[in-house]
């Protein structure tokens, strides 16, 4: 009952969808005719002039400006009101994946180029909203067309994974797309998969990725990075190990401390109490 009154709904947006292209189409199509009986008109003008042999300021040289140009039917509608529409929709949809990917056929299929700048601004509307599991359709479905294939969307779909308790499948995604680019992959995306084991305590994942970040000499950016990897080996027992890294990045630990020196006492307090 619930599923055939949400494709009633859909259905009504898409018809309304319809009627805003037709709308659209309908002033093209008024202007196209308005232009065309203008160069009628003048026409006629010019043939009544010659017939009397007189040179007026309608007899000027012919050009040809070629059809008059017909933007297609999507580009009527205004961006926002685009990404309303599809936000909109998606929240009415339940979370079949053929229903959201036929919703999003049909919203894509009025424009001329992929509107990945679109889609961009219904990930950061749905995230907004933490709506986790249409976030992971939206981008399964662009990733599915070709669409979207950047470290940046790679990032936005493993944290709507993690937030979804969805660890394992970002792992899977990881070590499928990204785990065999170590030696060029951001340190932001790095972060956020070390931070991903750590909260669903997948350990030896963990130290699995420092070893190979390690193995490509990749420059650690801060000490939280270091603090997870030695928790990490502490809790499977590996304390030498635990010892080694913290020793090596001793230094992570104490720039800040010395950055602070300088600062008013309030400060320094303050520094200190975040360490």
């Amino acid at each position: 009952m619930m599923r055939a009154m949400s494709l009633t709904k859909l259905g009504s947006r898409f018809n309304l969808l319809r009627l805003w292209g037709m709308r659209a189409l309908s002033h093209q199509t008024t202007f196209i005719q308005s232009s065309n009986q203008s160069q009628s008109n003048t026409g006629v003008l010019e043939s009544s002039d010659s017939q009397f042999g007189n040179r007026t300021h309608y007899d000027l040289p012919k050009q040809n400006y070629g059809a008059v140009p017909r933007p297609p039917i999507g580009e009527n509608i205004s961006r926002n009101d685009k990404v309303s529409f599809l936000v909109n929709t998606l929240h009415e949809l339940d979370d079949s994946k053929e229903a959201t990917y036929s919703a999003l056929d049909a919203w894509v299929a009025w424009e001329r180029n992929f509107p990945i700048g679109l889609l961009k601004m219904v990930l950061i509307a749905l995230e907004k909203e933490k709506h986790w599991h249409k976030i992971i359709q939206v981008i399964k479905w662009m990733l599915s067309k070709g669409q979207g294939t950047t470290m940046g969307t790679y990032k936005q779909l493993i944290f709507a994974l993690d937030m979804d308790h969805r660890a394992k499948e970002a792992h899977e995604f990881w070590l499928r797309k990204i785990a065999y680019e170590f030696h060029s992959v951001p340190w932001e995306l790095c972060k956020l998969m070390i931070s991903v084991y750590y909260r669903n305590n997948m350990l030896e994942e963990l130290i699995n990725l420092f070893k190979e970040l390690e193995a490509f000499d990749r420059k650690l950016p801060d000490k939280s990075v270091v603090q997870k990897v030695a928790d990490a080996y502490d809790v499977l027992g590996f304390i030498e190990e635990k010892e080694r890294v913290l020793a090596k990045y001793e230094e992570l630990f104490t720039q800040k401390s010395q950055k602070a020196k300088g600062l008013p006492a309030h400060k320094r307090r303050q520094a200190r109490e975040r360490t």
